[in-house]
């Protein structure tokens, strides 16, 4: 028999600074897994002022374009009023803290090329953690057995 689940894990993990980028897709993949969610979502949040998640492909050349682009827009030296890192903070605005992903069949539902990464827009190292909330449908263990026999 089939149940409504919800389950919550954190993950803390340390950038390097500024426009530094995390690989969080197979922690996301793994927090799925252990929650025994088999059709669902999965919605990750980053509860940080300076700190964003996004979709994209994990390739080196395009992160660079991705951390020029960040500059382009928001350069460090506009003459802002905040004092220190208000770059980071107007960065920051333009993407989301989160992001919904689909589960499906057990497995998170990514692109062909997607990778979900953090990025730190703050100017320091940092140590930041994700809230990873899965929810969905969730299979007793006896019924989970009876699914596999099938």
């Amino acid at each position: 028999m089939s149940s409504f689940k919800v389950t919550n894990e954190s993950f803390t993990f340390s950038t390097k600074g500024e426009i530094d980028f995390i690989d969080l897709t197979d922690k996301v993949q793994e927090a799925v897994s252990k929650s025994g969610v088999r059709n669902g979502i999965v919605h990750v949040f980053a509860p940080h002022a300076t700190g964003v998640l996004i979709l994209t492909e994990n390739d080196h050349a395009l992160l660079e374009d991705i951390r020029e682009l960040l500059e382009r827009t928001v350069p460090k030296h506009g003459g802002y009023r905040h004092p220190s890192n208000a770059y980071s903070h107007l960065r920051s605005v333009l993407l989301p803290p989160d992001k919904t992903l689909p589960v499906f069949e057990g497995r998170v539902e990514f692109g062909t090329w997607q990778s979900l990464l953090f990025v730190e827009t703050d100017v320091h190292p940092r140590k930041r953690t994700v809230i990873i909330q899965v929810l969905g449908e969730h299979l007793n263990d006896k019924r989970r057995n009876e699914h596999r026999d099938v």
